[in-house]
């Protein structure tokens, strides 16, 4: 019986980070979610307006977000395509990562999350991100 409860088929316990997104109005989101959720995700199941037209495919920008220095100068480097479609995003800054490729880790725990003022297609179609 012992052996038995060294193999769990539980998944297992996630760390829950909670960090604040900063809407272009300025009102602030406070959401929590799994360590290694990304942030377009994140941002989706609690309501904030980040884009994401292409499902996190990395192959649009509407999901372009501005993060801390110290958050962005500790995060991988971004990929070759994730730059290539942060060339096209509104507002680029020395900061700013795809919300799509961004992982959620314990060390982002009360990181402020910036979006910026418009993306290339939101205010093209006027959509609005849907839970998924």
């Amino acid at each position: 019986m012992q052996l038995m409860s060294r193999f769990s088929t539980s998944s297992p316990a996630w760390k829950q980070i909670t960090v604040t997104f900063i809407e272009p109005d300025g009102s602030e989101v406070e959401a929590t979610g799994e360590e290694g959720t990304n942030l377009m995700e994140l941002a989706h199941e609690n309501d904030v307006d980040l884009e994401g037209a292409c499902e996190g495919a990395c192959a649009c920008s509407t999901c372009h977000v501005i993060l801390e220095d110290e958050i962005f100068d500790n995060l991988p480097e971004p990929t070759d395509e994730e730059n290539d479609m942060l060339d096209l995003a509104f507002g680029l800054t020395d900061t700013s990562r795809l919300g799509c490729q961004v992982l959620l880790t314990p060390e982002m725990e009360g990181m402020r999350i910036k979006l910026p003022s418009a993306t290339r297609n939101f205010y093209v179609d006027g959509a609005k991100p849907a839970h998924h």
